[in-house]
């Protein structure tokens, strides 16, 4: 094609292997082009067809046209060399312009200026003229060096037609950043022929470039047989082609089929505002903590909720082993609350973005609120985790009016930013910390386990506070928003500019979200025994009320039942809640438990493993009640307090951490309402833990014990010795009226 921009707009002309075609219409939305001939034939070609021809060049009219403004070259499209001779350049322009390289007298550099440069002797085209005879006189390999060897009088007078600011780009030679040309050895039969290559190797198993390259040969050779051989592209020019047209192809063969099956009618999101997606993921921490009970270094799972417009951290969670379903539920809760400033945090980690104060915000919060943005996520986008496609999860986004927008399977594209927040936070963040392990195992250290310090309540406080104070406030670089390009934007300062564009939405949830968002079971009330909920029996003196022995009122799918919901993480409690009064919510108590002191808190799977205990023993308990000491000895209280941590393997003490601490998550996000009681949120180490289910033993063996004595009737006092002998001996008198009158009175 010829130099220049060709110009596509009815009516130009278009020169096509020397003959002369007039564009009658341009159809962008199917990039194609209408063109007719000189004979009157209209014929349809596509746009790439056209910029891939190799005699394309501009008509008649289009060559009649004035020519087209030089391309002015800019400095960051330069290299550091180039830029260097661009200036060398531009100080001998300037020279010859003003006298002085630098383009001013006071920028003179000594012995500046020099007699034949004086702008108070010489004229601008004396000045022009000695320059040029001056770089006429270089030798010819220091001048092509410099690039300096065809700068002439007239050269110089159009390099000076530019300012002064303008000058360094203008002396930039052009071939530097000339653009890049098309490819003109591909034809529309090379095209044709490399798109069926390309349809045909999606459905073969994956292939080398170089076998693509030799099906390209042979499809031209069959379908084209008059296509000159000599012709064909070589494989460097197909693989470029290829590259540019499919990409890299470093996918695996079943996801690009998936891919291409897709096309472009998967839906695209354009982000212009916070909350409008919200990305999670969770990926192992790269750094081993200890856990709380027993102390010994574990590796945790760490998951993030990450705007993908202001790419703000705005949630996170710490969970051991794995997380669950109702974590991520909590997860979204989280990004709707706003994060109470923490003890140590000073000033500068305070709201800090303009338009609603602090003290506003505080006051509808109930606390300080730090630095950190909070809002309803409009579309969650996550992948295809099992946690994340959890029936309890869908229906916490629907509670939450949340748009569900999963990423495509192996395509790490669709949620780049939290992809990209994972290998930020561990080259900003985990690389210093004590314990780090590494992306691979062969990168490990000698032993990172023994380097773990931190717990994971301190690695907690860590993240949140490096998120605050540091996250929020770095550079984002290359995500700089289309309204400020070449800006410098951190997630705050974008957060900022969003409130002040769109105002901000001061919207804090009621504590009783969390209760909608735990697992809901559809079940009827027993009049004496209460709910069962996965397989364990609750109870609690509200159920006694008549109305609630009654089918509930609610219609539909669960009609006439009552909706109990159940934190997995501790089912010592579900919540039950009144109809007539739907902000009061009532916990449960599993009817197991003893009326005086605690049990140990225990998730599901010690439930599960519970009721198969109970299957195993052939036991056929009369109440739950009969369920305690079975769950006491699946917790460890039958082997001794001192012996515990030794008998115990490491999977065992990390299961038993992992419970604990859900027991202390799932009390950290329970409301504290007046119908329940507070909920102890501190860890306990495993000596008191060992304390507690000894204590918890101990009180379940008193109550039977005082059970069974208060059934028995009272004890009837032995007989005294002789009493049968003197009943049965023959030689006994009886005895007189007076002596039996006055024992029956004695004895009454």
């Amino acid at each position: 094609m010829a130099t220049g921009m060709l110009a596509l707009a009815p009516g130009s002309g278009i020169r096509l292997n020397g003959v002369e075609w007039t564009v009658e219409d341009v159809l962008p939305q199917a990039s194609t082009v209408v063109l007719r001939d000189p004979a009157g034939e209209v014929e349809r070609r596509p746009i790439r067809w056209l910029m891939h021809h190799p005699d394309c060049r501009p008509g008649k009219a289009a060559r009649e046209q004035p020519p087209r403004p030089r391309k002015q070259v800019l400095k960051p499209d330069l290299s550091e060399d180039q830029l260097k001779r661009a200036r060398l350049r531009a100080e001998h322009v300037l020279e010859a312009e003003t006298g002085y390289r630098a383009g001013h007298p006071a920028r003179a550099l000594p012995g500046e200026p020099r007699p034949e440069y004086d702008p108070a002797t010489t004229t601008v085209t004396q000045r022009r003229r000695s320059k040029a005879a001056e770089l006429k006189a270089f030798g010819l390999a220091e001048a092509e060096m410099l690039g300096l060897a065809h700068m002439s009088e007239r050269t110089l007078r159009r390099l000076a037609a530019d300012s002064i600011q303008d000058i360094v780009d203008g002396c930039a030679d052009g071939r530097w950043t000339r653009r890049g040309g098309g490819h003109p050895s591909i034809t529309e039969e090379i095209r044709e022929a490399i798109f069926a290559v390309r349809h045909d190797c999606l459905q073969r198993s994956r292939i080398s470039m170089r076998a693509k390259h030799r099906l390209l040969h042979q499809y031209i050779r069959e379908v084209f047989p008059d296509f000159p051989t000599e012709k064909v592209p070589g494989y460097d020019t197909v693989a470029a082609v290829w590259e540019e047209w499919f990409g890299s192809g470093g996918a695996r063969q079943r996801y690009q089929r998936t891919a291409d099956a897709i096309g472009d009618t998967s839906p695209r999101v354009v982000v212009h505002r916070p909350g409008q997606v919200v990305a999670l993921d969770t990926t192992p921490l790269p750094v081993k903590v200890r856990e709380s009970v027993f102390g010994d270094p574990v590796s945790v799972m760490l998951t993030i909720a990450i705007d993908c417009y202001t790419h703000s951290i705005v949630a996170f969670r710490l969970t051991l082993i794995s997380d669950t379903s109702v974590d991520i539920a909590m997860l979204l809760r989280d990004v709707m609350m706003p994060l109470p400033l923490r003890e140590g945090w000073g000033a500068e980690m305070e709201w800090p973005y303009p338009g609603v104060p602090a003290t506003v915000v505080a006051q509808f919060a109930g606390h300080r609120v730090a630095a950190l943005p909070f809002f309803s996520p409009e579309t969650v986008t996550t992948d295809h985790g099992g946690p994340y496609k959890n029936h309890h999860v869908v229906e916490a986004e629907r509670t939450l009016g949340c748009n569900i927008l999963p990423a495509r399977v192996m395509r790490a594209t669709d949620k780049f930013v939290v992809e990209r927040a994972f290998a930020a936070i561990n080259s900003m963040l985990l690389e210093h910390l004590l314990g780090f392990t590494g992306a691979d195992v062969a990168d490990r250290g000698a032993d990172p386990e023994a380097d773990a310090v931190l717990s994971m309540a301190q690695m907690e406080n860590v993240i949140a506070s490096w998120v605050v104070k540091v996250w929020q406030n770095h550079v984002l670089g290359e995500y700089a928003p289309a309204w400020g390009p070449g800006e410098d934007h951190s997630p705050n300062s974008l957060f900022a500019a969003a409130m002040h564009q769109g105002g901000f939405a001061l919207q804090i949830p009621k504590p009783e979200l969390y209760y909608g968002l735990l697992k809901a079971h559809y079940v009827k009330i027993h009049p004496r025994r209460g709910v069962k909920i996965g397989g364990l029996w609750y109870h609690d003196e509200v159920l006694e009320e008549p109305r609630f022995h009654q089918p509930s009122s609610r219609g539909g799918r669960h009609k006439h039942k009552w909706v109990i919901r159940s934190d997995r993480r501790d089912r010592r409690t579900v919540f039950f809640q009144d109809e007539n009064a739907p902000e009061k919510w009532y916990p449960l108590r599993w009817t197991g438990l003893p009326p005086k002191g605690e049990v140990p808190a225990f998730s599901d799977k010690t439930t599960e493993a519970l009721l198969a205990e109970v299957r195993r023993r052939n036991l056929a308990p009369r109440s739950d009640a009969d369920l305690l000491p079975v769950l006491l000895d699946l917790l460890g209280s039958v082997i001794p307090v001192e012996k515990w941590p030794t008998q115990m393997t490491k999977r065992e003490r990390t299961a038993r951490s992992r419970e604990v601490e859900q027991a202390r998550t799932a009390g950290t996000d329970r409301p504290k309402t007046a119908a329940e009681e507070p909920v102890e949120s501190v860890v306990l180490p495993w000596p008191e833990q060992a304390r507690s289910v000894e204590q918890a033993v101990d009180d379940d063996r008193r109550r039977r014990r005082e059970e069974v004595a208060r059934s028995r009737p009272l004890p009837v006092p032995p007989p005294r010795l002789g009493d049968s002998l003197r009943r049965r001996s023959l030689f006994l008198l009886p005895p007189d009226d007076d002596e039996t009158a006055a024992h029956h009175k004695e004895h009454g």
